[in-house]
């Protein structure tokens, strides 16, 4: 019966875990990073993830003609300067925050339809320790009207 009840356990703390970890993204996003992404509109797709110190995530995104457009990156204080490029589908460099003074967001007209990548990069701490420190990270688009 003891086994039983540790691998029903595991595999709640497997399954619930997450889940909770990634609704508490949800609700920073929104809480968060939204109200942010002002005056432009937010495209409605909510792209956030946990991510942890030295993770990189990238997300391939459309954009249209003739269209502006703000990408913003929202992450929790506790990463530090998360980094991000924007990349066009050969890879080639169009925007890196980095060279920016590390900002938040970029502000751009799109010239054609096209497909880009938004590679963000979450700093790996210079200080040792025991705990990877982790925390929500979102890509948000908006467009202006």
């Amino acid at each position: 019966m003891k086994k039983m009840f540790k691998k029903i356990a595991i595999v709640a703390l497997i399954v619930v875990v997450p889940i909770m970890v990634n609704a508490q993204c949800k609700g920073f996003t929104k809480k968060e990073c939204l109200p942010q992404i002002k005056p432009y509109v937010y495209n409605g797709q909510l792209n956030s993830a946990v991510l942890n110190e030295g993770d990189v995530a990238e997300l391939l995104l459309t954009f249209y003609n003739n269209q502006d457009y703000r990408i913003f990156i929202c992450s929790q204080e506790l990463l530090g300067n998360t980094e991000f490029k924007l990349l066009d589908t050969d890879r080639n460099t169009l925007f890196y925050s980095k060279d920016h003074d590390y900002v938040k967001f970029w502000d751009f007209k799109s010239n054609s339809t096209q497909q880009l990548i938004v590679q963000v990069r979450v700093p790996t701490s210079e200080i040792k320790k025991e705990i990877v420190q982790s925390g929500c990270v979102s890509i948000i688009v908006g467009f202006k009207e």
